[in-house]
């Protein structure tokens, strides 16, 4: 079929007395067609008015449609055993001209953001080889005017890993934008959605610190969050890829180094290197208090009769003379601090990951030929 524009053409031609096989030679159609185009006299591309197949169908298809919770193959199946013989694809299409069974199509549209307004932040679970294959969680954050990106891997993410990847990520970028945005994540939501979000009083508290205000995108709206949501793709995708990893500490290392070879890289979608543009955008950031705390979880402990103390589920060792006593547990993203009172402190090493390890310190080994019972009894 011809389209409008060679419809023109040919009426031109004939108006300049241009003969119809010299048109079909230059245009290179059928002087049949130019033949035809001439004597309807118009441009306008003809409408088809033949029948479709599944019009007789219709109602039926729209029932089934309904009955099948929108799921087309079930309902040619159906079609099929009432002798209606309709290819898959025929289905679809008439669904798809109609609107049956779909979704109104709604224009993305486009967010834009000043210098300092937004962060946003978003979790995903990649699979990453550290000491063999196993899932983690990918904390993200990006300033949504200069792009600046910065991520860090858990092993898992809770509310104390939240606040210490947010601590970093504001680190990183030296200063907090006015709010930031989330995808309703329980980790920081108390109750609500979108703009009916409230964040638990804990993280309210943290917020306030930085000078920033955490905000929820509606429900479904992705593309709100679009900033963050794509980067996950990029870094499954190639810092990811084919990598493996001594430790968590290891990786999270490389990945700010990964960052910040991404953040000096030119952006075509920007046009721009995101590390010129946060130059000017770290002019808006509200800068970090003159002291930035270390996230930790304060908790009590009672030292169990082996001389060690629990935390999530590794026990670590302290002196046997602390058996049967209550200590203070400091734990941080790196280090356990077992404290029995002001002068007497154990520090470990902390384990990422629960293992049911027994993490014992040289100067907490017993001296040989000392058995358990006796410096149990000892220390009663």
């Amino acid at each position: 079929m011809l389209s409008q524009s060679q419809r023109v053409a040919i009426m031109e031609l004939h108006a300049q007395k241009v003969s119809e096989r010299a048109i079909a030679r230059v245009l290179q159609v059928n002087r049949r067609t130019v033949h035809a185009v001439l004597r309807t006299g118009s441009t306008a591309v003809p409408l088809l008015s033949r029948a479709e197949i599944c019009d007789p169908h219709r109602d039926q298809i729209v029932a089934l449609l309904a009955r099948c919770k929108n799921n087309l193959v079930r309902v040619q199946e159906e079609l099929a055993t009432s002798r209606a013989q309709l290819s898959y694809s025929a289905l679809t299409a008439f669904c798809r001209r109609h609107g049956i069974g779909q979704a109104p199509v709604v224009a993305a549209g486009r967010y834009h953001f000043d210098p300092g307004q937004e962060m946003q932040h978003d979790t995903s679970p990649h699979m990453v080889e550290v000491a063999g294959k196993r899932l983690a969680q990918t904390a993200s954050a990006v300033l949504c005017y200069s792009r600046l990106l910065f991520f860090q891997i858990y092993p898992t993410f809770n509310r104390f890993d939240c606040k210490v990847f947010l601590t970093e990520a504001l680190r990183y970028f030296n200063g907090s934008t006015k709010r930031v945005e989330i995808d309703n994540t329980h980790v920081v939501v108390l109750r609500g959605t979108g703009r009916a979000m409230v964040p638990v009083p804990e993280m309210v508290v943290f917020a306030d610190r930085y000078g920033f205000q955490f905000v929820a995108h509606e429900l479904g709206d992705a593309n709100r969050s679009a900033h963050v949501e794509r980067q996950f793709w990029h870094i499954e995708n190639n810092f990811l890829a084919g990598r493996s990893f001594s430790s968590w500490q290891d990786m999270n290392q490389q990945a700010r180094a990964w960052c910040d070879r991404v953040n000096a890289t030119y952006k075509k979608h920007l046009r721009a290197v995101p590390r010129e543009l946060f130059v000017m955008e770290q002019q808006h950031l509200q800068p970090l208090p003159v002291w930035v705390p270390e996230v930790y979880r304060l908790q009590e402990r009672m030292v169990d009769v082996e001389g060690y103390v629990t935390v999530n589920s590794n026990r670590y060792s302290v002196p046997v003379e602390w058996i049967g006593r209550r200590v203070e547990v400091r734990e941080s993203y790196r280090k356990i601090d077992i404290q029995l009172d002001a002068r007497h402190l154990v520090t470990h090493e902390r384990v990422a990951v629960a293992k049911n390890r027994h993490i014992l310190l040289a100067e907490h080994r017993r001296p040989r030929g000392i058995k358990r019972v006796a410096s149990i009894s000892t220390a009663s």
